[in-house]
């Protein structure tokens, strides 16, 4: 599992089924896991039984970074918040958010334009993270967070990366357990917290000093105003802090993974590339993005779905069985854990054919139609991520920008890897030149 917790995950589902059990731990302490891969079992455990399955454990641990967020929190808590959050992202105002967003990867597209005349290589992963960072400050915060990208990206990479090696030894996993511990590891964990809990307090005080009359509408200014209809609660500080850190984080990691996997699937895949050059072409005719063209880039983004179907920015999702069940003939012990991993399913032989390969055909009008639950790369259910449709917008335009201009290609011989964890990554980054499109 440590060596490759990703092709572990896939042998062992084609080799023994639609329901795996894994014990993790010490024999007398042992944990025992449950993987599902059908969409029926994925139903029962997010819709039928979803009362019955809280988030697990690995949520706790997350939440020492990102507090009681939408991520995290549960119960009636998850449900006020998610109330209140709900109208910053009705289609409405995702759309008010598209010019903000084609701003911002025009900004890279120039500087882009400098590394393709220079030939230089540069880290593509890196480079969306910083563009996703970016827009998440203008649209959900109305702040430049350009000034604050590179270390907010280094702060975020080192708790995920400290996450996925403490959840990988038994002696990293005590420093989970027992954060107070003064270990070298978890003093660099507090160090780059404090750097996030630096820039988010920033950011609220910024608001707060303005009268709500001049406050730009944007997430920011929703969280402070606003109040819960049943009680007329409003968020105390805590809260907001929680909510800003989740969309802070969460909000630019998913966005940043998927495009940066569209990039190097595109550089591995020149007929795909050439096909979505060519629709890029024809729709915008040499002239830049607006909104209008989002509707039209119907193989853009059959591109951007096929690639988060081989790599879902979230690959892991883990619940905790609260009581004795059943799925697919098989018993469930409470306390157990149940993942679910849209890795695995996007790659069921059974529903996916040639589940390996790339094609964005798969997600074009008149394809075949996959189950509903065979496809969940923002989770599903009432948990379900509330700004799917916020990242897919993003994500399109940000592709439809750039790439009807370059032509990103993999640095020769280096090693992609992808990283399991909070989100996926790059192992490695994606050292690429830029090239112009053809």
């Amino acid at each position: 599992m440590r060596r490759d917790e990703l092709g572990m995950l896939i042998d062992t589902a084609n080799r023994y089924g639609d329901v795996v059990r894994f014990e993790f731990g010490p024999r007398l302490v042992h944990f025992p896991t449950y993987l599902v891969r059908r969409p029926e079992h994925i139903h029962h455990v997010l819709f039928e039984a979803r009362d019955a399955y809280p988030k697990s454990f690995d949520y706790k641990l997350l939440a020492r970074t990102l507090g009681q967020g939408l991520v995290t929190s549960e119960g009636a808590l998850w449900m006020r918040q998610r109330r209140l959050i709900q109208p910053a992202f009705r289609h409405s105002q995702i759309l008010a958010f598209a010019d903000p967003m084609i701003a911002a990867s025009l900004e890279v597209s120039e500087r882009w334009n400098q590394l393709a005349a220079d030939g230089a290589p540069v880290d593509v992963a890196a480079e969306m993270m910083h563009l996703a960072l970016d827009i998440v400050g203008r649209t959900l915060f109305s702040s430049d967070l350009a000034d604050e990208a590179e270390k907010v990206s280094q702060a975020v990479g080192l708790l995920v990366r400290q996450l996925v090696e403490r959840m990988s030894s038994a002696v990293g996993f005590l420093t989970l357990l027992v954060p107070g511990l003064p270990t070298p590891a978890n003093r660099r964990a507090e160090k780059a917290l404090r750097t996030l809990d630096d820039v988010v307090a920033r950011l609220i005080a910024r608001r707060r000093t303005l009268p709500e009359s001049e406050r730009p509408h944007d997430l920011l200014s929703m969280l402070l105003a606003a109040r819960d209809e049943e009680t007329g609660e409003t968020m105390d500080d805590r809260q907001v802090r929680d909510e800003v850190m989740t969309f802070l984080i969460a909000g630019h990691e998913t966005t940043a993974n998927a495009l940066a996997w569209t990039w190097y699937l595109l550089s591995t895949h020149p007929l795909v590339a050439r096909q979505l050059h060519d629709e890029l072409r024809s729709v915008l005719a040499g002239r830049e993005v607006v909104v209008e063209d989002l509707e039209k880039l119907i193989y853009t983004k059959a591109v951007l779905q096929e690639a988060m179907r081989l790599f879902p920015p979230v690959s892991m999702i883990s619940r905790e069985a609260r009581q004795a069940d059943e799925i697919g003939g098989y018993s469930i012990p409470a306390r157990s854990t149940v993942l679910i991993s849209p890795w695995v399913t996007h790659r069921n032989p059974e529903i996916w054919r040639a589940p390996e390969g790339f094609d964005p055909e798969r997600f074009l009008p008149g394809a075949p139609e996959h189950p509903r639950l065979a496809y969940l790369p923002f989770g599903a259910g009432p948990r379900q991520c509330i700004g799917s449709g916020f990242a897919m917008q993003e994500a399109l335009i940000a592709l439809a920008v750039l790439a009807a201009r370059f032509q990103p290609a993999l640095a020769p011989g280096h090693r992609v890897e992808p990283q399991l964890g909070v989100t996926l990554r790059p192992r490695h980054g994606l050292p690429m030149t830029i090239h112009e499109a053809r």
